[in-house]
């Protein structure tokens, strides 16, 4: 099994850029390799992508788009406190898994 086979976010979540270029920025998950160990966030880590044109309804010029950055490099953003945390993990009374802040031990969807 792979070192990195586990990510600390989801898609969906909210995270802040902790080291490189694109430091401070906050966006949201669009979505997470996992076997790779990189994750793809709204509005960071641009890149422009000549695209040929595949027929009418795909046009060909010039795009931007996201590129994946490594997921070592974001933090999850608690909704509740507004920090930059460590996620921890809760066994409710039902046996269920739930993620919560390390800083105000609030839960976090999904």
């Amino acid at each position: 099994m792979n070192k990195l086979s586990k990510l600390h976010v989801r898609s969906g979540d909210t995270v802040v850029v902790i080291s490189g270029d694109e430091k401070g920025k906050k966006g949201k998950v669009l979505h997470a390799q996992p076997k790779t160990g990189r994750v793809v966030v709204e509005g960071v880590a641009m890149v422009t992508k000549h695209q040929k044109a595949r027929g009418q309804d795909i046009p060909g010029g010039i795009i931007h788009k996201e590129a994946a950055i490594n997921a070592s490099n974001v933090m999850l953003l608690c909704a509740k406190c507004g920090k930059a945390t460590r996620n921890a993990h809760k066994i409710l009374e039902d046996g269920k898994k739930v993620r919560q802040c390390k800083k105000c031990g609030a839960a976090f969807e999904n």
